[in-house]
């Protein structure tokens, strides 16, 4: 699980930031009820099997308007209704090669569009296609986020900041984007203490900042972090903020840092001065590089982690990376 970010009219579904498109592709409508009966009833059923899941509950809503003499007659001429059916969902198989033939056959999303396209209803992949360039674009991204980073985006995201810890040479570079005000992130974060106790020297573990919008108090505190970071405390702060997730407010953030023992007059006026805004704004538009789109966010040498909470599912990632 994760919280999510909504950039470009992305919206929640399912704990993931998608587009309306992978929302559609993700749609099933009710299938027509088990105990219903008749002509118009069998006949629905008909229709039903022919023009998929999608479609189903339109179909029965009409055919319950339908005298029962009128749903015989449509029975008796069944294959004319059969045919208007594959007409209008020749549509789909456009919308479906069409952008399978942009996508990638071979790819993860062309599967995705080759298993639901199919049983969608003919009004939702014309809508599709009058949104096509935005409903590929969300389809992109969505491939983006399957496959790993490059070298070049691999060595961005792990370096260039001093929150983190195990050698710098160390074999496998775990990447996390987090965020203080995340109740996901405190899973993450008790994995990431996890990683340090059992890869000491196989491990380097970076933390990236990527506050999410609507967590108003996030970015500040992610500020604060790398204002502790900068006397050496960065980690200790960072336990702190999720182990007190629920208080992140400008008097809690000077309280922890108080128990820290840091320099307090250095610490208020990095917060008064946004000395560290920068390097958060910064880490949130390395996230958005990579298709970042909702915290916990990790990489194993450059690989997405499927479940970044699950300590038993990351160290299993980990040890493949390390054979």
């Amino acid at each position: 699980m994760k919280h999510t970010v909504l950039p470009n009219g992305l919206r929640f579904l399912g704990g993931l930031a998608l587009g309306a498109s992978i929302a559609i592709l993700s749609f099933a409508a009710p299938t027509l009820a088990q105990d219903a009966e008749g002509p118009c009833a069998e006949y629905a059923q008909k229709l039903c099997e022919k023009a998929g899941p999608a479609s189903c509950q339109s179909i029965t809503s009409t055919t319950d308007l339908l005298p029962a003499k009128a749903c015989e007659a449509g029975l008796a001429d069944l294959d004319y209704s059969i045919g208007r059916i594959a007409e209008l969902k020749k549509q789909c198989d456009e919308l479906g090669d069409k952008l399978c033939g942009e996508l990638g056959e071979d790819t993860e999303t062309c599967k995705l569009v080759r298993s639901k396209v199919p049983n969608m209803a003919p009004e939702q992949c014309k809508g599709m296609m009058a949104q096509y360039p935005k409903v590929l674009a969300d389809l992109k991204r969505q491939e983006a986020a399957n496959k790993p980073l490059s070298a070049e985006d691999q060595k961005a995201v792990a370096s260039g900041t001093d929150a983190a810890f195990g050698p710098a040479n160390a074999k496998v570079t775990v990447v996390e984007f987090s965020d203080f005000q995340c109740p996901y992130c405190t899973r993450a974060a008790a994995v990431a203490n996890q990683i340090k106790k059992k890869y000491t020297e196989d491990v380097r573990f970076v933390f990236r900042q990527f506050p999410l919008s609507f967590h108003k108090e996030a970015h500040l505190a992610s500020q604060a972090a790398l204002a502790a970071g900068a006397e050496g405390k960065f980690w200790e702060y960072h336990d702190l903020l999720f182990e007190n997730q629920k208080q992140l407010g400008r008097e809690s953030l000077e309280k922890y840092a108080a128990d820290l023992g840091l320099d307090m007059a250095a610490f208020k006026k990095a917060l008064d001065d946004g000395t560290y805004k920068a390097a958060v704004d910064e880490d949130i538009a390395l996230g958005g590089k990579v298709a970042v789109s909702g915290t916990p966010t990790m990489f194993i040498n450059g690989k997405r982690v499927k479940n970044a909470t699950d300590f038993a599912s990351v160290s299993s990632e980990i040890d493949a990376a390390l054979k």
